[in-house]
């Protein structure tokens, strides 16, 4: 029988980080799971020391091994090929989850035939590595005010990372693969393919991933959203672009134009009435009775 879930980790060359993601995928109470690690161009003995160090039965991981660095999304659609799962999530090797993040997802899953996937509140950590330590600086929930992940806030920017949606193999008969084109923001593009099929929604409670950034790191140790921030802002234009493109092929120019001109009326609007709340502020503040009454309010306070 093949494992209900497969568990896609790329990594290269990171022992501390896929230590820590194995072993979080270890500690799970959902227990019918197979992990396809693809090692894209690093050191395979790495991997197969990590592998051994973090208590995992052998028997449940593959690895695929690419000699040369491919990519992020080709690694993905690599593990994505070779899963056997009836869901997929990518557990990327720098992040983890609670105990119960699998075992809640398949519950859902298994409750909701009709939803392609489920997504899990996220965590922020904020962490640094101090040789073979990590050292966490803070935490903070991502998004802590969204009701679901949304379609419409989809377009914006990515609302959930890989690590916090699980869902059904088959949503890649629907969509295809990772756009290999793309080195960056592909999962904000195949979120936002998943979504235009259908709704998602959060799991109840509260978040059961935990999305680890490090924002001083550099090299093997950075996040890509924050060290390739220019790349993902590049590539966020050029999906836009291209998708406009076509968009306008399709339908003509009308909408575009008539929405470009609407936001730019809005966007002027807006900052003159800011502008003029600071001039009302800034009156205010040099107005004698309320200079008066601020001296008074301090004088209060001291005999107080």
């Amino acid at each position: 029988m093949p494992p209900r879930v497969s568990i896609i980790t790329r990594t290269k060359d990171r022992p501390v980080f896929l230590l820590r993601a194995l072993r979080s995928v270890r500690r799970q109470t959902f227990s019918d799971w197979e992990v396809v690690v693809v090692n894209d161009g690093g050191d395979r003995s790495i991997v197969d020391d990590v592998i051994i160090r973090s208590g995992i039965d052998a028997r449940r991981v593959r690895v695929i091994d690419h000699p040369v660095s491919r990519g992020r999304w080709e690694a993905a659609n690599a593990g994505v090929l070779a899963a056997a799962g009836e869901f997929i999530v990518l557990h990327d090797d720098d992040d983890s989850w609670a105990e119960a993040f699998l075992g809640a997802a398949v519950a859902y899953l298994d409750e909701h035939p009709d939803r392609r996937g489920v997504v899990s509140r996220i965590e922020i950590v904020w962490e640094q590595r101090v040789g073979d330590r990590i050292e966490v600086l803070g935490r903070e929930e991502f998004l802590p005010d969204a009701v679901a992940p949304l379609l419409m806030d989809q377009l914006q920017f990515n609302r959930f990372v890989p690590i916090a949606f699980l869902y059904r193999r088959t949503v890649h008969d629907e969509v295809g693969l990772y756009d290999e084109d793309l080195p960056v923001v592909g999962d904000w593009l195949f979120n936002t393919k998943v979504l235009r099929l259908g709704p998602l929604e959060y799991l109840a409670g509260d978040p059961l991933v935990y999305w680890h950034q490090r924002p001083s790191a550099t090299g093997v140790d950075g996040n890509s959203v924050i060290e390739s921030g220019r790349e993902h802002a590049l590539h966020d234009a050029l999906v836009r672009d291209s998708a406009l493109r076509e968009s306008m092929a399709r339908d003509g120019e009308g909408l575009a134009l008539y929405l470009t001109r609407y936001i730019d009326k809005r966007v002027a609007e807006t900052e003159f009435a800011i502008r003029a709340d600071l001039r009302a502020i800034r009156d205010e503040a040099t107005n004698p009775l309320f200079v008066g009454a601020r001296r008074a309010w301090r004088q209060l306070r001291r005999r107080h």
